[in-house]
C-alpha cells in the first residue's frame, strides 16, 4: 500500500509537472448574460481535457458545485467520474470540524466523492484532522499560512518566539504518521514558504495564489521543492484563460509547466 504522500511524489516526476489545476467554476467567468450549469459542466470537461497530460493534480473547489443544490452534487459526481487514474484530484472544501461530524466529512469526500485528499482547516486542533489521516493513501492539506490579504490576522500572531503558523506547521509534522500530511501556503507571502519548509522538511505544499493573486512563482517553484514536494495551484488563469478555447486554456497551462520547469531546472 503506497501512502498518499508517496503517491503525490510519484505523480509529480512521472509527469514532470508541479501543476495544480484548480477549478473554480465561477459562472460569472463565462462572460454570458445566463449561464446555466449544462454550460458550466461543458467548461469544466473542456479545462479537464485541455490539461490533463499537463496536470499532476486538479483541485475542484467545492462551493462552485454546492451553490446549485442536489444538481450542484450530481454534477461534481460526474466530473469525478470524468478524471483518470494519473492525476491527483484534491477537494477543496476547507472542513474543520469534530467527532462524529468530521467522520460524516470523510465518508462524504473520500468514500461517496472519492477525493484523493482534502483541504482542511486546523482551527480545532489534532481532532479535526486526525479523522481524515486513517486511511495512508488518502491525504490531506492542512492550512498554514494562506494567501489571502488577511491571513495575517490570526496565522502570523505571535506563540512565544514563533508564530501561530509556526506552530501549525510543527504540528502537521507531529500528525504525519502515515506519510499523508501536508500543507497550504500562499504564493503571495513566499517568505513564509521557505521558513516554513525549514520545519516541516518532506511535507508536500500546496501552494495556491499564483496568477490572478500575483504570487511569486519563482520562490514558490524554489522554496517549496527544496526538501519535499510542491504543487502549483492555478485556477482563474488556466480555467478561464483567453477565448474560453480548449486551445487557449492549453496554452496557458503549457505555459506555466514550462515556467516551473525553467525554475528547477535552468
Amino acid at each position: 500500500m503506497k501512502s498518499f504522500n508517496s503517491r503525490l511524489s510519484g505523480i509529480i516526476q512521472l509527469k514532470e509537472s508541479h501543476l495544480c489545476v484548480g477549478l473554480d467554476m465561477n459562472p460569472e467567468e463565462l462572460g454570458k448574460a445566463e449561464v446555466s450549469i449544462e454550460d458550466l459542466k461543458s467548461h469544466t470537461y473542456k479545462v479537464i481535457d485541455a490539461t490533463r497530460d499537463l496536470a499532476a493534480a486538479f483541485k475542484p473547489n467545492l462551493a462552485f458545485f454546492e451553490r446549485w443544490g442536489s444538481t450542484g452534487f450530481k454534477w461534481l459526481e460526474e466530473t469525478m467520474e470524468y478524471f483518470r487514474d494519473d492525476v491527483i484530484v484534491i477537494g477543496d472544501g476547507k472542513r474543520g470540524d469534530i467527532g462524529n461530524t468530521a467522520k460524516q466529512y470523510v465518508h462524504s469526500l473520500f468514500d461517496h466523492f472519492g477525493f484523493d485528499a482534502v483541504t482542511l482547516s486546523p482551527y480545532m486542533g489534532k481532532d479535526s484532522v486526525a479523522p481524515f489521516t486513517g486511511d495512508p493513501e488518502k491525504g490531506v492539506f492542512v492550512l498554514c499560512r494562506t494567501s489571502n490579504p488577511s491571513a495575517v490576522d490570526l496565522q502570523n500572531q505571535p506563540v512565544k518566539d514563533e508564530l501561530l503558523f509556526d506552530k501549525t506547521a510543527q504540528l502537521c509534522v507531529q500528525w504525519n504518521g502515515n506519510n499523508n500530511v501536508g500543507l497550504v501556503l500562499g504564493a503571495t507571502a513566499p517568505e513564509e514558504i521557505s521558513r516554513v519548509r525549514s520545519q516541516a522538511p518532506g511535507l508536500p505544499f500546496l501552494i495556491p495564489g499564483i496568477g490572478a493573486q500575483g504570487g511569486d512563482l519563482e520562490r514558490s517553484m524554489k522554496d517549496g521543492n527544496t526538501n519535499g514536494d510542491a504543487l502549483i495551484n492555478v485556477s482563474r488563469g488556466i480555467s478561464f484563460a483567453g477565448d474560453l478555447s480548449e486551445k487557449a486554456i492549453r496554452k496557458a497551462a503549457k505555459d506555466y509547466v514550462n515556467q516551473m520547469q525553467e525554475i528547477i531546472n535552468p
